[in-house]
């Protein structure tokens, strides 16, 4: 008889443990986002001032509670184009795949209301850091690669004056650099199979679309090599000689020296 009122009132009171447990969550956490009555003086500035402790602390979730009711309360708010940047850093901040859409699209809709705001340079600085970091590695899709590179065109030709201007050309050229990699590997597997001609196709175009490529000199031996063996021995030594006059430290230098002393000869 007793297992059976226990059986019976074990529903019951793990329903009211449950009750509890809610009830404690909803005043627990919360409480800390106590905030100033809607219209009270100071309201404003007391949210935008937690807002951005938060973020300083690296707490994303505190900081997003204090930017949105700043946005949904006080919509006319002084303080709410700082509000949208500061939500678009608290994803940014978490760094999880699905943050950093959304993060890009918080920038993304400031610079669509708000293009000609003081922060505007830095909004397209972090929506362009967005796109950066979903780059995949050169052997896979480049979607992301294309999309931060045009992000950061978009920065160059309309800041030109900006603080960020050093850090946008510095991954500007990771950026392009990742997608060159990209050709470059493809250019590669096709030289390894022996089909130089599309090998030639794809150095040749990297070189036109990215002159300055870091790992050119790699670029410049492989095309001098696809010309050797198709037996065009005048555009081999051409690359091999470029390649000599470009780099003065290059892995490939010692056999391009052989390869033009062998030709010439």
């Amino acid at each position: 008889m007793r297992g059976y009122c226990f059986a019976r009132s074990l529903p019951t009171r793990c329903a009211a443990l449950g009750l509890l447990l809610l009830t404690l969550s909803a005043c627990g956490p919360r409480s800390r986002f106590e905030v100033p009555a809607p219209g009270e003086a100071g309201a404003e500035k007391f949210l935008i001032d937690r807002g951005q402790e938060a973020l300083e602390r690296r707490r994303w979730l505190d900081a997003r509670e204090y930017f949105r009711r700043l946005i949904d309360t006080y919509p006319g708010s002084e303080f709410r184009r700082a509000a949208k940047v500061g939500l678009g850093d608290s994803y940014l901040g978490e760094g999880h795949a699905d943050s950093l859409i959304l993060a890009a699209n918080e920038f993304r809709e400031f610079l669509t209301f708000f293009p000609l705001a003081p922060n505007a340079d830095y909004a397209q600085f972090r929506l362009a850091v967005c796109h950066m970091r979903q780059m995949l590695g050169p052997q896979r899709d480049q979607t992301a690669t294309a999309t931060a590179l045009r992000e950061l065109d978009a920065f160059i030709r309309n800041y030109p004056k900006s603080k960020y201007m050093a850090e946008v050309v510095a991954m500007r050229r990771q950026a392009r650099d990742r997608l060159s990699e990209h050709e470059y590997q493809v250019g590669l597997s096709n030289y390894r199979i022996r089909v130089y001609n599309g090998a030639i196709a794809r150095f040749e175009g990297l070189l036109t679309a990215d002159p300055e490529f870091s790992r050119r000199d790699g670029v410049y031996y492989y095309l001098a090599e696809s010309f050797m063996r198709l037996g065009r021995t005048a555009e081999a030594i051409q690359w091999y000689e470029r390649l000599q006059k470009e780099f003065s430290e290059s892995s490939y230098l010692d056999d391009a020296r052989t390869r033009v002393a062998e030709l010439k000869r």
